[in-house]
């Protein structure tokens, strides 16, 4: 066996024992011991789940893009304007 190919499978070897290792460690094995001052709340509901990471989000992209659009049409810039953009205008 050739000296890389050795320094190569011990390598390997190296990698795997650490990625075992930092797998074993954060293993959920310790999660069911209470700390002190844990004190999960209530679960969340399906409607609540759904409105705090679905319609929540898509709320917030909504004024965030509606908050662009009026601050672009109020813009002295005229690149920020539809009608002034080459695409309105069609390709020459």
């Amino acid at each position: 066996m050739s000296n890389k190919v050795n320094k190569n499978a011990v390598r390997a070897g190296a990698i795997s024992a650490g990625t075992m290792l930092m797998l074993l460690m954060s293993s959920p094995a310790f999660a069911l011991t209470r700390d002190d001052g844990d004190d999960p709340g209530p679960g969340l509901s399906v409607i609540n789940t759904l409105g705090l990471y679905v319609a929540a989000p898509i709320v917030l992209f909504l004024v965030i893009a509606g908050l662009v659009m009026v601050m672009a049409r109020r813009s002295d810039n005229p690149a920020t304007h539809a009608e002034n953009t080459h695409f309105a205008r069609g390709a020459r």
